[in-house]
């Protein structure tokens, strides 16, 4: 078999260059391209090492090790240790987030479980056959956009869980609670008070809403053009709140003003001293990731439980 090394080289060049770029994207760092080149033309020597003298110790993992390092440190440079060990350990799981997805892809294509055909990727020894290395080139950029996606997608599933609380509802004697979400697009208020409402969804809470709550969310523009009547205690909580959406008119809303507002977050507790909440039977999440849109101005006006005041 005929081995073009130049290509070889080549294309681990290219792999070398595009796995630091994925760990810079990763880590939100910044870098210049000369820089991310370099790298990768410093990790793609370990391919001309296989066929010197050096062979011996080109594949070590040590020699590997010491590649990575360099790899980093010409890249990301060195500004403290927990820095570079981070961007150390990204590569390698960069590394092996878009290896193992190529090997997965190509022993579930090609259902080889004797391991017969050698994938190679990101400063490997073995050269491999031409299916292998063709199976790499057309499959790199395609494990590499699909981790990309997902690790964007995973980053923005934690900034919001990170934005979730705890919501505990107290009105008219019934106790509610529902995961919340923080959303700074929601800039709803009681134009007269300055209020600032939530919305909340009942849907999955049906069998806990007493009758006239769950009127006040079905049958909302009825009661505010006052053809469905409702309880005195209900009524006196009422506001009713002009509500314009993308597409449409202004719209009224009911809003009711609550017992109690309270908010949970890592084991704290805090009381909101100023809020509305709009109350409706649709899902706000489509995958039930939260069942509230808190107001983020709630969070200016609260205070601990237990007296303190947290802000102001």
């Amino acid at each position: 078999m005929v081995v073009y090394l130049d290509v070889i080289w080549f294309l681990n060049f290219l792999f070398d260059s595009l796995l630091l770029y994925l760990t810079a994207i990763i880590l939100k760092r910044d870098f210049r391209y000369w820089r991310m080149f370099a790298g990768g033309f410093i990790g793609s020597i370990i391919i001309l090492l296989s066929i010197t003298p050096l062979n011996s110790i080109s594949g070590h993992p040590i020699t590997k090790m010491f590649f990575s390092i360099v790899m980093v440190l010409t890249t990301f440079g060195y500004k403290r240790f927990r820095y570079f060990v981070s961007s150390l350990m990204t590569l390698y799981l960069t590394t092996f987030l878009v290896g193992g997805i190529l090997i997965g892809t190509h022993y579930f294509v090609q259902f080889d479980f004797q391991l017969s055909t050698s994938v190679i990727l990101a400063s490997v020894k073995g050269f491999g056959d031409p299916i292998s290395w063709l199976f790499v080139v057309l499959g790199f950029p395609v494990a590499w956009y699909f981790s990309k996606r997902n690790v964007d997608s995973i980053e923005m599933t934690k900034i919001q869980y990170d934005q979730l609380i705890k919501v505990v509802v107290t009105i008219n004697g019934t106790v509610f609670t529902f995961k919340g979400l923080i959303d700074s697009g929601n800039q709803l208020y009681d134009p007269i008070t300055k209020v600032p409402v939530m919305f909340v969804s009942l849907k999955t809470k049906m069998e806990e809403v007493p009758d006239t709550l769950l009127k006040m969310a079905t049958h909302s523009e009825d009661i505010i053009l006052g053809t469905e009547p409702i309880d005195d205690d209900w009524h006196n909580r009422m506001r009713i709140i002009p509500y314009k959406v993308v597409g449409q008119d202004h719209q009224l809303i009911i809003a009711l003003k609550p017992d109690r507002i309270m908010f949970e977050k890592d084991d704290e507790s805090f009381i909101v001293d100023k809020g509305l909440v709009s109350f409706t039977l649709q899902h706000l999440s489509a995958d039930d990731a939260f069942e509230c849109i808190v107001h983020p101005k709630m969070l200016t006006t609260t205070r601990k439980v237990n007296g303190e005041i947290k802000v102001s």
